[in-house]
């Protein structure tokens, strides 16, 4: 495996992801997360390797599951886990939970439950970087069910009209819920994108967050180039069920085949020296976090109308 420092760093993130959501999955039947949970488990090497390629001055916007997409870019995880358990010292006092993480700190300005509705959003933050001439790229990561949207095809049509600095990524796991992309979409991802003038580019290799970095940091320095959108699909695999903590093989409509030859790829499986030299600090990081989160005081009833507009 390469030993270089990006790799190192990156798969640390990587693994880091992978343990918190394990940490969930060993916390979550004790009911001290008040919260779904969509788990990102398979799908980190996408988050990290985008994040990877993002400047700080970026701007993040991502979907209910986002727990990689908060970690990768900096969050804190005292305040990741304190949301999930409805405590006043979550990131947003506990009253969003899983799914609608924030972190403006580093640029994750949302998430949203609601599927597709933070496109409009993030090409509206590329309006106004591109009328400020901030040079900042907004990151819009999403789903392979958002492209069904009728807001999303909105979205891709604005941002190319106003050439904007967004990078539009399908996070593709082909599947909505339980079901397959064969049996939901008429049509071709890269044409689609193709049809509004917006560069495509795909990367079958969604375990590689090596890969991802390079293709992203590429599609950002295009941007920022003065190019306008651009589209990128990275192919991945969501091993748990769509939302909760368990498995869903038994349901009929994936097999485990598929998953185990996701395995047999996934650095965070086949890297064991990297995962040993890294693992007990990373535990230990996650043990104090979830301490310091249950130590935090359910808001009270002076808390119930604020923040709410």
């Amino acid at each position: 495996m390469p030993s270089n420092a990006a790799y190192d760093r990156m798969f640390r993130t990587a693994l880091l992801i992978r343990r918190v959501e394990e940490k969930i999955i060993e916390i979550y039947p004790a009911d001290k997360i008040q919260s779904p949970v969509h788990l990102s488990i398979g799908q980190e090497a996408v988050s990290v390797g985008l994040c990877e390629a993002l400047e700080r001055q970026d701007l993040i916007f991502g979907t209910y599951r986002s727990h990689a997409l908060y970690i990768a870019c900096g969050g804190d995880l005292t305040q990741m886990f304190a949301e999930l358990m409805g405590r006043i010292g979550g990131v947003s006092k506990g009253k969003a939970g899983s799914m609608h993480l924030t972190y403006p700190a580093r640029g994750f300005m949302g998430s949203s439950a609601v599927v597709a509705s933070h496109l409009p959003h993030a090409v509206g933050s590329a309006l106004a970087a591109k009328l400020r001439g901030t040079n900042q790229v907004a990151l819009c990561v999403f789903g392979d069910g958002s492209l069904e949207e009728g807001v999303a095809h909105e979205t891709f049509n604005f941002a190319a009209l106003r050439a904007l600095p967004v990078l539009f990524v399908c996070e593709n796991n082909t599947l909505a819920v339980h079901t397959s992309i064969r049996d939901r979409q008429a049509f071709s991802i890269q044409k689609m994108a193709e049809l509004y003038g917006i560069p495509y580019a795909r990367i079958d290799a969604g375990y590689d967050f090596m890969e991802v970095q390079r293709v992203a940091a590429s599609c950002a320095a295009s941007i920022r180039a003065g190019g306008g959108p651009q589209f990128l699909e990275i192919a991945t695999y969501r091993a748990k069920e769509h939302v909760g903590t368990g498995e869903d093989f038994g349901f009929g409509y994936r097999d485990r085949a598929a998953y185990d030859a996701w395995c047999a790829k996934d650095p965070l499986i086949t890297d064991q020296a990297s995962v040993a030299a890294m693992i007990d600090a990373i535990d230990a990081e996650i043990a104090a976090a979830v301490v310091a989160a249950e130590a935090s005081p359910a808001p009270g009833l002076d808390e119930l109308l604020t923040d709410v507009i």
